[in-house]
């Protein structure tokens, strides 16, 4: 999509220590638990939906595996995900372990399955299990007697394990069934009382702060399971998943938006509603928020009419597409879920064009817009807010970070460093939270820059949202080159002179020789070609199970390229896509190691379509030379073509061949 899309300059990955950022933050981390799972409630909701008495194909024996699933399954695999993402298999192993604790507490009939299925405390007890292991494996290491390593972890492990596994039973699961009962009776108040609607004023302004994910699988995914376990369906599924609302407000900006938005609505459109990406439209919201009536009306009114015709999902529609929405309405609702969303749809139109006084009103979208390759929303590469200042003729240390610094910041220092060699600048890539005391300035994506700020507040922060040819770059290329000024004291750009000075004659490089790949870090067998996937997710999976093929990670590393990805997207412009781990995942990788997967068809990626993805693993920087290749290659748009098209491998390896020094 080449058409301009509004820049609210929001960023839902946005971290740092403001109250919204924690909020998010912790949001974040709580849906992160649910949302590797999803597939696993879905299963459970399909075999609910098809063999309990009242399913369309009732079945006795099968109908036996609902329940425990429900109250043993899908609890653990939370809590077993919580813990990894805290401290590895360890984590995850005693989390598992506590979490036990807490399901048998929160049964009032075990025979019968009675009680409470503790989502909510696998949520609490699984990451906390795992953050005391980390504590005691701190406290201990570097005191066990050689050869006695694997005897104390086992044993520490254990011990713990069972400790938190009885505190869970008697003092966690009392409290956390209390907590739940409250909240299950709130919201069924709600809906017996006909007020479910109401929720709407909440939901819809959180919703577009990209609060969604927390509010959805942190919230209301956990009491809606339970319900379909006692009613066989729930209609809080659609509270903030209902695609309709979204689809109405981008039909209002097509028709009665300004002028310079509406060529981006239609795409807009499909990835929301057909591709349930609805944060797509966060930031025609944000531009305008005012329109927040039109999306709680229509959220509202679409609750109504689904409560009055008894709609109801079996299992999280996830994402919030209209297909995921049919392929997991409950048996008699599709009318309802129907007329639920489209009611959605046509109030919030209704509404959203009155509010742009159908197209009669100025044609000022009070936001600046702009857009980067590939669609990719251009940042104006402002610095944050801060005391931070210096000339660009004294920057002598340039700092790229990113999450884990083994991906986007590689590729974008890899620009740099090109860009500022004639100047003496010193490049160097690092992970957000580990920037070098002596940085001067610091560029990195704009989820992150409020963090890095934290981290280094007497450095100069500049953010920027697109990975290939930002204006940020220029920017600072320009500053350093003419000594202008950047950081605090520059108007609504980054740089301001501040000294005349000539401009510095650069020579033009020598052509370089190119290098042989080592096989170790890109094999033949590590590139596949005109492969297709359905959407990112399937993507990241396919560029997981590469690693894991290869034999560079165990399988939690692709727990872990999802969980990146929900903090910050990997991809990098040009058809281009990054996925790797966490900072904390590089324990599951056992080798450097690259993958190449080609798309010719291309995958959604957050609006953006990718047609390659190189996965990436690596301990070290055995990966730098390939992805500083890479980046060189994605400046030239013809030989990042040849490489979404090419069905020769050896053109691949000469494309990302390294060149000499």
């Amino acid at each position: 999509m080449s058409a301009v899309l509004p820049d609210a300059h929001v960023n839902k990955n946005l971290e740092g220590p403001g109250f919204r950022a924690r909020v998010q933050k912790f949001g974040g981390f709580l849906a992160s638990m649910i949302m590797p799972n999803i597939g696993a409630f879905i299963a459970w909701g399909l075999i609910t939906a098809l063999f309990i008495p009242t399913g369309w194909l009732p079945n006795a024996a099968l109908a036996e595996l609902v329940s425990p699933m429900l109250f043993f399954l899908l609890p653990l695999l939370i809590g077993y995900t919580g813990g990894k993402m805290v401290h590895g298999q360890r984590g995850a192993v005693i989390a598992a372990i506590t979490t036990f604790g807490v399901i048998i507490g929160g049964f009032t009939d075990i025979s019968t399955f009675e009680g409470i299925p503790m989502f909510l405390g696998a949520m609490i007890v699984g990451p906390l299990a795992a953050f005391l292991l980390k504590l005691s494996d701190k406290a201990i290491a570097g005191k066990v007697a050689p050869g006695f390593e694997m005897l104390v972890d086992n044993f520490s492990l254990g011990i713990l394990g069972m400790l938190l596994a009885i505190a869970g039973l008697f003092g966690v699961a009392p409290v956390m069934a209390a907590i739940v009962a409250v909240l299950t009776s709130g919201v069924h108040f709600l809906v017996n009382a006909n007020l479910l609607p109401l929720a709407s004023v909440f939901v819809e302004p959180a919703k577009v702060l990209f609060l969604n994910n927390a509010i959805n699988h942190g919230i209301l995914t956990p009491i809606a399971t339970a319900d379909v376990a006692t009613m066989g369906k729930s209609i809080l599924f659609t509270v903030e998943s209902n695609p309709g609302a979204g689809l109405g407000l981008l039909t209002a900006f097509a028709f009665f938006g300004p002028r310079s938005l509406r060529p981006s609505t239609p795409g807009a459109i499909i990835i929301h509603f057909f591709g349930g990406i609805h944060e797509i439209y966060f930031p025609y919201v944000l531009m305008k928020p005012i329109l927040l009536l039109g999306m709680i009306a229509g959220s509202a009114s679409g609750l109504v009419v689904g409560g009055a015709l008894g709609s109801g999902l079996v299992a999280p529609p996830a994402p919030g597409s209209i297909f995921a929405f049919l392929a997991v309405t409950a048996r008699g609702s599709y009318v309802g879920m129907l007329a639920q969303v489209f009611t959605a749809a046509l109030v919030s139109f209704l509404v959203c064009a009155a509010l742009m006084k159908f197209g009669r009103g100025s044609d000022d979208t009070g936001t600046a817009v702009g857009a980067g390759s590939d669609g990719q929303l251009a940042g104006a590469g402002r610095p944050l807010v801060g005391s931070a200042s210096i000339n660009g003729g004294d920057v002598r240390k340039l700092v790229i970070a990113c999450d884990a610094g083994m991906g986007s910041s590689v590729m974008v220092a890899s620009t740099m460093k090109k860009r500022l060699a004639p100047y003496g600048v010193d490049v160097i890539h690092t992970p957000v939270d580990q920037i070098p005391e002596d940085a001067q300035v610091v560029l990195t994506q704009e989820g992150l820059a409020a963090r890095a700020r934290n981290r280094r507040p007497e450095a100069v922060v500049i953010p920027f949202t697109n990975y290939m040819g930002d204006p940020a770059f220029d920017q600072i290329e320009d500053a350093i080159k003419n000594r202008l000024h950047l950081g605090a004291g520059a108007p609504d750009v980054s740089v301001t002179p501040t000294t005349a000075a000539a401009d510095v004659p650069v020579a033009p490089a020598p052509r370089k020789r190119k290098k042989s790949l080592d096989p170790n870090i890109l094999s033949r067998d590590a590139i596949l070609l005109g492969q297709h996937a359905a959407s990112k997710d399937e993507a990241i999976r396919q560029a997981g199970g590469l690693l894991v093929a290869l034999g560079a990670t165990d399988p939690s590393y692709t727990d872990a390229m999802f969980a990146r990805e929900t903090q910050v997207s990997t991809f990098m412009g040009n058809g281009v896509a990054i996925p790797h781990g966490t900072n904390e995942s590089r324990s599951a990788i056992g080798k450097a190691q690259l993958g190449f997967i080609q798309y010719p068809g291309g995958v959604d990626w957050d609006g953006k379509t990718c047609h390659v993805c190189i996965p990436i693993a690596s301990n070290s920087d055995e990966h730098v030379a390939i992805l500083s290749a890479l980046a060189s290659v994605l400046a030239d748009k013809a030989k990042a073509e040849r490489l979404q098209t090419t069905t020769n491998i050896d053109e691949v390896l000469e494309l990302l061949a390294p060149e000499e020094d």
